[in-house]
């Protein structure tokens, strides 16, 4: 009975069974463990590689998934996860259906870290869930890279662009801003004139044109003076207003 009812919850189905539920009332955690019916053969379809079939169980991989809390109790999938091998001779793993993006987190989980980060720092999000924070940023950065394969810059002509410093030390990164959209469109590490390649690289694997540029907001960094000049040639630089009242203001 109480099998049917996770696996109602977790929409869980043939061939996928729950085969055992354990709850350890000292680590207040609850293990799900799932396996799936002998004989069962798995879809496999890649349209990269010209493959789509049924195929049966080569090997198994035991992994685990950090799930939804039960509760205030944390709850994990476990799972022999099928390998199939292919006509080829290659070899594949057939995820479940409730596998995350990122390795050892399942959808739902992800979609609830996401929308903590969406409200406090990682740091905060980490201490919440229990989470390492580097696992964190390792999901964050996926499903951001996945993102911006979509980004379309191809309207893009105003940018503006300066360099912060991570955690007070002298680690800088530049960001470069779309000024029509008020929107971070790159960021990269340093803050020399090669950033600006850095930036007119990616900008043009999004459909952008480095040459449709033709205005950037700038600090009076001679780096990023240089970098314009070389990578930007048609875009006519405005320095900053910060900028500017605060070299005034210094030299009175």
């Amino acid at each position: 009975m109480m099998n049917d009812i996770f696996s109602q919850a977790l929409n869980i189905s043939s061939p996928l069974v729950i085969t055992e539920l354990k709850f350890d009332t000292d680590l207040k955690q609850l293990d799900i463990q799932i396996d799936f019916k002998s004989g069962t053969k798995f879809k496999y379809e890649s349209k990269n590689e010209g493959i789509k079939g049924e195929y049966s169980v080569h090997d198994t991989v035991k992994k685990t998934w950090r799930h939804l809390n039960f509760f205030e109790h944390e709850c994990y999938l476990h799972t022999r996860t099928p390998r199939i091998k292919l006509n080829n001779g290659k070899v594949r793993q057939i995820q479940p259906p409730w596998a995350g993006k990122s390795n050892g987190f399942t959808l739902l989980f992800e979609a609830l870290l996401l929308q903590l980060c969406c409200e406090m720092p990682v740091n905060a999000v980490s201490r919440l869930t229990s989470v390492d924070d580097n696992k964190i940023w390792r999901m964050l950065n996926t499903y951001i890279e996945k993102a911006r394969e979509y980004n379309d810059f191809s309207e893009v002509t105003q940018i503006g662009l300066d360099e912060t410093s991570r955690q007070k030390h002298h680690d800088y990164v530049t960001l470069f801003v779309d000024l029509k959209k008020l929107k971070t469109i790159f960021v990269t590490d340093g803050k020399d004139n090669k950033t600006v390649n850095e930036f007119c690289k990616d900008f043009e694997l999004h459909k952008g044109r480095s040459k449709k540029i033709t205005d950037v907001s700038s600090d009076m960094s001679p780096a990023f003076i240089k970098g314009i000049g070389e990578y930007l040639p048609n875009a006519k630089i405005t320095f900053d207003k910060f900028h500017l009242i605060k070299m005034n203001k210094y030299s009175c």
